[in-house]
């Protein structure tokens, strides 16, 4: 009971909700993007072997998820806030968990974003991601403006059907952005202190990425250096 009421109490400042949204046209949306997106399959070097499914790169088999590239993006306003969501409870993949700004995929459909020049593929498919899952308009957002930070590499089995395992870029982008959460992916964001991290998310139900970042302390290294990024970044993969 403890546990609980401390969650109720970590979160009760995440007000700021998505609109509604009918619940079969949510399920219709994220059960299409499963099976139409197409992933890019890795090796353990983050080289690329071609197309896979969104449904079948994190479907859990024979106790593994297959490696696919991956992003996550880590949104800072210009006051040194940094946004968090609450994933959507129609998400395949981790519903219902408090995470980073947006984590998701290149996708080998879109061939600019199999570009691997200069991370130029995974930048503009954070862009896109931006717009479709907190409604930032793409003309704000310039490809060039992410912080390449490092990549890691980790494997999580998630609920046991649905997991994740992925060589993931991590960028830091800073600003102030219009907002207008897509409800079919997020139900809830909040910007944040560095003051209020700590305590606010102990007792929360996180995305196992983004507890990973925070136990290593890459989150708050980053945070702490907003005004020179190039002094903390990393290019070798970060295995986990």
């Amino acid at each position: 009971m403890f546990r609980a009421k401390n969650l109720v109490c970590a979160f009760r400042a995440f007000s700021v909700q998505a609109a509604k949204i009918d619940a079969a046209k949510a399920k219709k949306l994220q059960e299409v993007a499963m099976h139409k997106e197409k992933c890019i399959l890795v090796d353990n070097n983050g080289r690329s072997l071609g197309p896979i499914s969104k449904y079948d790169c994190h479907r859990v088999e024979g106790g593994h998820v297959k490696a696919h590239r991956g992003f996550s993006v880590y949104l800072f306003n210009t006051q040194g806030q940094m946004l968090l969501q609450k994933r959507s409870k129609y998400k395949f993949t981790y519903p219902d968990l408090y995470t980073n700004t947006i984590c998701s995929h290149p996708l080998y459909n879109i061939e600019e974003e199999r570009d691997e020049l200069n991370e130029i593929g995974v930048r503009l498919a954070a862009q896109r991601r931006l717009n479709y899952e907190l409604g930032i308009p793409v003309h704000q957002i310039d490809p060039e403006s992410f912080h390449y930070m490092t990549r890691i590499h980790y494997e999580h089995l998630g609920d046991g059907t649905w997991g994740e395992h992925e060589i993931a870029y991590m960028f830091v982008l800073q600003g102030d952005f219009h907002l207008n959460p897509n409800p079919s992916e997020i139900s809830e964001i909040r910007f944040i202190t560095k003051e209020e991290l700590d305590k606010e998310i102990q007792f929360a139900p996180l995305t196992p990425w983004f507890n990973l970042l925070l136990k290593k302390h890459f989150i708050r290294t980053w945070w702490d250096n907003l005004e020179n990024l190039d002094k903390v970044k990393d290019h070798e993969i970060q295995r986990f």
